[in-house]
């Protein structure tokens, strides 16, 4: 997680084709930073995964879907969001 002013970054790790949308904890990369994992209720076809990712992180952070915003990974597991820092602390732990 890293934070820009009133934004902040956060690492996802996506498991596409779940049977629901949900959290699934978290976990650390090869650098010690903490991922959140999400498994999506969605294929990785046509970028449905990455629609659901962020209309799921609206949905669970009550917010806008666009105030998230997709940086990096649209063709990878591994994801970058970007979000307004306020909204980290609805983050589960």
């Amino acid at each position: 997680m890293a934070a820009n002013n009133d934004r902040a970054q956060l690492a996802v790790r996506v498991t596409p084709n779940a049977k629901k949308s949900e959290f699934a904890g978290w976990t650390a990369d090869e650098k010690g930073r903490p991922v959140l994992l999400v498994k999506l209720h969605a294929p990785p076809v046509d970028g449905k995964a990455n629609t659901e990712l962020l209309r799921f992180l609206a949905e669970v952070l009550d917010c806008a879907k666009g105030q998230i915003t997709l940086l990096r990974g649209t063709s990878s597991r591994q994801k970058t969001v970007e979000l307004p820092a306020s909204l980290m602390e609805r983050l589960p732990k």
